[in-house]
């Protein structure tokens, strides 16, 4: 459905820190609708009281880490579990926000690296604790319901752990994709390299051989013809060794466009919009590599049309859309050596973003559009 497509794309747009504030600010409020409370935890069926401001700073402190959940999981986990214990131990009214536990759990174990073992004991040993409070607190609830309610809190832990599992998993899977992708696009590169070389330097033989037997006034023709072919030759060897570099030792970015839109005999015109934010060197090179695919087919098919580089930078999104104008110049479509596309299309797909190539009004028109980050995670939420 087109519709749902829209939505997903823009909901893929809006950074983690902005879903983390919406959902801790939807929290916070309902913390505060007396109709929602019953649906907050009760644990240990002491007497309720009210606490007056102490209840309220403990709500928000339940709630209001959930803005930092993604970017600091353990420490949002250990103000919000803290905070929770105590309006329990105090029996303070319940609120829904109580349910922020549940959320900070899910969190702590989908996101937590540093102290991702260390974390389930300090949790599980706060929970004696908190189990031993509410005890001593006069509480009648049976030793049952604290290892039942102990289980639940450790599935959501547990789903959390199982998301991040899934995640690193997949973030493998993308790196060997990515791999395998760029050691078929050198072999590609190798046998266009071959194509070449055999292409014009065997045609430059063939005319230097029949000069020989043509009349002297047909010399300057040949002779022409000869640099003509060396140069094309040269042209084509130029933009297949950057591209070799670039999936060696050497990775060009997005710096390096400049130098390759304003090559000699090129009529392309680079807009650039945004702030280039820093980005992994994968894809730094990925987009390198679409702008310099795009021109190299420019080249082979649309010699001496004029083309356009656009560059948008985004807080989460990189795109490009390189735009070829006018028909063809020589044999076959634009871009129809398909291969090299295809490579694109591979890399692309591994880092978890979207490419297109094909026929604009009677140009060509090449597009990528992908996430900035090294990795791009599935949301946990």
């Amino acid at each position: 459905m087109p519709t749902l497509g829209r939505l997903r794309d823009r909901w893929a747009r809006v950074t983690p820190a902005a879903r983390d504030g919406a959902l801790a600010a939807v929290v916070t409020a309902a913390a505060f609708v007396p109709v929602l409370s019953m649906i907050g935890a009760q644990f240990g069926d002491l007497p309720r009281h009210d606490g007056g401001a102490a209840a309220l700073l403990l709500v928000l402190g339940q709630t209001l880490p959930l803005a930092v959940r993604s970017r600091w999981p353990a420490a949002s986990l250990a103000v919000i579990a803290t905070c929770f214990a105590a309006h329990e131990v105090l029996a303070y009214p319940p609120t829904v926000g109580s349910l922020a536990l549940y959320f900070a759990l899910y969190s702590a174990g989908a996101r937590e690296e540093r102290f991702r073992r260390a974390a389930p004991i300090a949790v599980s040993a706060g929970y004696v604790l908190f189990a031993v409070l509410v005890t001593l607190r006069g509480s009648p609830t049976e030793l049952l319901t604290y290892a039942v309610y102990y289980v639940v809190l450790g599935l959501f832990w547990s789903l959390g752990a199982l998301v991040r599992q899934r995640r690193r998993q997949e973030a493998e899977r993308r790196r060997l994709t990515a791999r395998a992708a760029a050691a078929d696009e050198r072999a590609r590169l190798a046998r266009e390299l071959h194509d070449v070389v055999t292409h014009h330097v065997t045609a430059m033989v063939v005319q230097a051989d029949a000069a020989r037997y043509l009349p002297p006034e047909n010399a300057p023709g040949v002779f022409a013809a000869i640099t003509g072919s060396g140069r094309d030759a040269l042209t084509e060897l130029r933009f297949l060794l950057g591209v070799l570099e670039a999936t060696g030792a050497r990775t060009p970015g997005l710096s390096a466009l400049r130098g390759l839109v304003e090559q000699p005999g090129r009529d392309v015109e680079l807009v650039e919009a945004g702030e280039r934010p820093e980005l992994p060197a994968e894809t730094e090179l990925t987009a390198y590599r679409i702008v310099q695919e795009a021109l190299t087919n420019a080249a082979k098919y649309a010699a001496g049309r004029p083309a356009k580089v656009r560059v948008g930078y985004g807080a989460d999104l990189l795109e490009i859309e390189v735009t070829t104008e006018g028909p063809p110049t020589a044999a076959g479509a634009l871009g129809s050596g398909g291969r090299g596309l295809a490579g694109l299309r591979d890399r692309v797909g591994a880092l978890g973003g979207r490419f297109s190539a094909g026929p604009s009004g009677d140009g060509f028109r090449v597009s990528a559009a992908f996430p900035t980050t090294e990795i791009p995670a599935g949301s946990d939420r």
